[in-house]
């Protein structure tokens, strides 16, 4: 197994009126996932940012196995990602994702903890569908939108006032050197965005949790955060 990394990461907001831990599961890609349930003990919630099967590879048994073990921890919420559109299994895989607890947000929203936690599908370019980011700006509190594609943030994203935006399938670059990625599906040679930070702390990438891709990954681990959303005084 691939040594994969925990890491953690902080925000702030005068919007947040409880503090929250949310563990951030991208790019899983059916891979194991064992190693990380320790961390996963007292998240408030678990966040699924798309691609938690492999569409390139038949079966999704650790996906369904994730999917059974995570809503048993903490409320589980699931953002499609391009894998799971693509998925040729998709009609056998999709009722069990249904059964499984975890809430689907699939171009829509929902209140959680005093979070407005939204989730922009991936779906082709001529079908992405953000009409539901008009609703969600105006409600009250701290707004928190999963979207598997950080690429997708400034032609879709940036203009609507979402207070953060949580990504993956960058991939980290799956090479990264002196500090920046080689190559990322969707923004392809010299991506601009595949780890961490982004857009005035509006936009946090994941480096993803499994390689998916035929190419190794070096100097770039798995990882998976934890986001703590804190008050302006929380400790």
């Amino acid at each position: 197994m691939m040594k994969r990394q925990v890491n953690h990461q902080t925000v702030r907001s005068e919007k947040i009126g409880k503090a929250l831990t949310f563990a951030l599961v991208a790019d899983l890609h059916n891979g194991p996932y064992e190693d990380v349930l320790p961390a996963l003990q007292g998240v408030d919630a678990i966040l699924i940012l798309g691609d938690l099967i492999n569409r390139h590879r038949k079966g999704y048994a650790n996906a369904v196995e994730f999917l059974k073990d995570a809503p048993q921890i903490a409320p589980t919420f699931y953002a499609i990602g391009n894998h799971e559109w693509k998925f040729r299994q998709r009609d056998e895989y999709w009722p069990l994702v249904l059964k499984s607890g975890a809430v689907v947000l699939d171009n829509t929203y929902t209140l959680f903890e005093g979070i407005v936690l939204g989730a922009l599908s991936s779906a082709p370019r001529e079908a992405i569908r953000t009409d539901f980011l008009s609703s969600m700006e105006e409600q009250p509190g701290y707004k928190l939108l999963m979207c598997h594609h950080p690429e997708w943030f400034a032609p879709w994203v940036k203009p609507h006032d979402i207070d953060l935006t949580l990504s993956g399938h960058a991939h980290g670059g799956q090479v990264r050197l002196f500090g920046r990625g080689l190559y990322a599906p969707g923004q392809g040679i010299l991506p601009a965005l595949t780890s961490g930070w982004y857009e005035d702390g509006r936009l946090l990438v994941s480096r993803g949790m499994t390689n998916s891709a035929r190419a190794p990954r070096l100097n770039d681990p798995c990882e998976m955060i934890l986001l703590h959303l804190k008050g302006v005084n929380d400790p």
